[in-house]
């Protein structure tokens, strides 16, 4: 997709943090329209007044829970209405939890996965056949995080998800390119967003009295996420990353050591013998598909 101008976008989670970074970089691009969707109605009312004074009438908000199916599909119709067909979708809303994974709740789970992997899935299935059906190209931007490689000891259900959207998201890729549909998946580390702040957003019927593992790193978390890359600035990134057709859009580049440790340690656990041929020879079958599908890819030059 290189160029968006006349377009129009979807975006989840837009009320803030880099959603609404996304809206500002698509309507200065020249989008015909962008929806802005969150559950949260007062970041919502802020969110639009902000890009109603930067952009004009071409923003609208739309209040709406991307686990509440009927809804988002409503929302679609609603889209359609006021922009026309819709053709970039980022399905970017995301909630965390900071406990010990081991001692989470069944709600716990069902909340972090609901909203960070259930949204996408959601997402993918009420949008995509959309874009498929009026013909003119689109792209999907899922919003993954750096915890989609990078694991760790405090967001154990988050970072399950996340590797989940990052799965989804490959897998996908080879679905979409036929059509002219264009896939990222956007991996950001530290973002000034109000995520920490999740917890506001849980519904009733899935709280629970758990408290987070860590006390003291929670009340350092609102100054620790200030110090996060601007949202407008990972916005423009998203943008690049759609416009040059790149699958990984990585906006922070402190976690190049860290990818090369991940994979390393991969591949040297590897076992150091030679494969027989039978498994060989569909192995290489498989492969040969792969790279089929993928002749007619546009080659990606990094971020």
């Amino acid at each position: 997709m290189q160029d968006v101008a006349g377009r129009t976008a979807f975006i989840t989670g837009g009320g803030g943090g880099v959603g609404l970074g996304m809206a500002h970089a698509f309507l200065s691009a020249g989008m015909r329209g962008v929806v802005i969707a969150d559950v949260h109605e007062g970041r919502l009312e802020t969110a639009i007044a902000e890009l109603s004074a930067e952009h004009g009438e071409r923003a609208h908000a739309i209040c709406l829970d991307v686990t509440d199916r009927a809804a988002l599909a409503a929302a679609a119709d609603e889209t359609e209405r006021r922009f026309g067909a819709i053709h970039v979708v980022c399905n970017n809303a995301g909630v965390n939890l900071f406990n010990d994974m081991a001692e989470a709740t069944y709600q716990d789970w069902d909340w972090i996965m609901g909203v960070n992997l259930g949204g996408v899935i959601n997402g993918v299935v009420t949008f995509a056949p959309r874009i498929k059906a009026h013909g003119e190209g689109g792209h999907i931007v899922n919003t993954a995080s750096m915890a989609s490689f990078i694991s760790g000891p405090g967001a154990g259900i988050y970072t399950a998800a996340k590797f989940g959207v990052r799965g989804l998201s490959e897998a996908l890729r080879f679905s979409l390119h036929p059509h002219g549909i264009g896939v990222s998946v956007y991996c950001p580390g530290l973002l000034d967003s109000n995520i920490h702040l999740s917890d506001e957003l849980r519904p009733a019927a899935l709280s629970t009295d758990m408290r987070p593992a860590d006390p003291e790193f929670m009340a350092r978390l609102p100054e620790v996420q200030r110090q996060g890359m601007d949202p407008r600035e990972a916005g423009e990134k998203v943008l690049r990353g759609i416009l040059r057709g790149d699958f990984y859009i990585f906006s922070h580049p402190e976690f190049k050591d860290e990818l090369r440790e991940i994979f390393d340690e991969a591949l040297a656990a590897l076992p150091q013998e030679d494969a027989p041929a039978n498994r060989l020879a569909f192995e290489d079958f498989r492969r040969a598909g792969k790279a089929a599908a993928r002749s007619s890819w546009p080659a990606e030059v990094g971020s």
